[in-house]
């Protein structure tokens, strides 16, 4: 087949340099704001090399390495994202919609009552796996058919929330909150062993993904144009698929399940850029700002001080799919 080759628009381009600037600002802001933050003379030590001990273990123990799972985990979940909702066309399509996040949660409370020395971390990518395995053998056709992947994987999700329910009420009540880095994600205590993690996850995905691309351009056009060009777009939407939730479970593995990033990433960038197919570079680098931007909101700002990251996305993931049900709804009806 031969390889489609598009052109970068200027508006996408500025848009992208934008989002990085941004970026860089809340990055520098995570590093600097708080009574251990780095000042700028700080800053510019570490880039010589000449930091001091407490300085250094600020950066390289407490805010470095939150800082690098942040901007990984928000390339993973972006590019999850955008790769789901091109190859099911369902702009409400997400890992987290097919049971992944529930699943996760539901691994890790299964984990902490069996009192197995599985760590946390892997009892979630267990748990995740588990629940797209189910979704994937339930359909009978793998993920062929977006329509069933979709209604299959929320029921998945709804049997996968009932247990971790049942966990947290029943046999963890005076102990509920072990569970809450892994069944909302949060980026508390992590250090250079997570964030290597994430970013070897993504040095072995993301040239998978870009191996991809130019089978998800064709397949944008259309399933009867994209086997007519050779294609095979049941095969690229399995393989997209599959490298999406392997995303989000390496995502899940360090951080937990932060919910609505891998949802609305691909909407703020083709917003933004209004540009059609996956989007890729684009919905990586919006995801990298939301999970930043909660970041900061949930350490800094006196309403939401304290909250794990997964519960700002919460808050204001949910009032996006809100507003976008309610487009949708006005679209249909007009």
């Amino acid at each position: 087949m031969r390889r489609v080759v598009v052109p970068v628009r200027r508006r996408t381009l500025t848009v992208c340099l934008g989002i990085v600037a941004v970026s860089v600002v809340l990055s520098l802001l995570t590093l600097s704001l708080g009574r251990l933050g780095l000042s700028v003379a700080d800053l510019r030590d570490a880039v010589t090399g000449d930091l001091d001990a407490r300085s250094r273990f600020v950066l390289e123990r407490l805010r470095g390495p939150r800082l690098l799972v942040a901007v990984g985990v928000g390339v993973a979940l972006g590019v999850a994202g955008a790769l789901f909702q091109t190859v099911t066309r369902n702009p409400l399509g997400s890992p987290d919609v097919i049971g992944l996040a529930a699943g996760a949660g539901a691994g890790v409370a299964v984990t902490v009552v069996l009192g197995s020395t599985v760590p946390a971390p892997v009892g979630a990518v267990l748990g995740a796996g588990a629940a797209i395995g189910v979704v994937y053998l339930a359909n009978g056709s793998g993920f062929a058919s977006p329509a069933r992947v979709i209604v299959t994987g929320i029921g998945v999700a709804a049997m996968c929330t009932a247990v971790t329910q049942y966990v947290v009420a029943v046999e963890m009540r005076d102990s509920a909150h072990a569970l809450a880095a892994y069944t909302v994600g949060s980026l508390s205590a992590r250090d250079l062993g997570h964030a290597a993690t994430i970013a070897g996850g993504l040095l072995l995905l993301l040239p998978c993904v870009a191996a991809l691309h130019h089978r998800l351009l064709v397949m944008d056009m259309g399933d009867e144009l994209c086997d007519a060009l050779g294609a095979r777009a049941s095969a690229t939407r399995t393989w997209a698929i599959v490298l999406s939730v392997l995303l989000a479970a390496v995502a899940v593995s360090v951080s937990g399940p932060i919910s609505f990033v891998a949802l609305t990433a691909p909407h703020v960038a083709r917003r933004l850029t209004g540009a059609v197919g996956p989007n890729l570079v684009a919905s990586a680098l919006v995801g990298v700002l939301i999970v930043l931007s909660a970041d900061v909101v949930a350490q800094h700002v006196p309403a939401a001080e304290g909250l794990p990251v997964g519960v700002v996305t919460i808050g204001v993931g949910g009032a996006y799919l809100g507003y976008l049900l309610l487009v949708h709804w006005r679209n249909v009806t007009t």
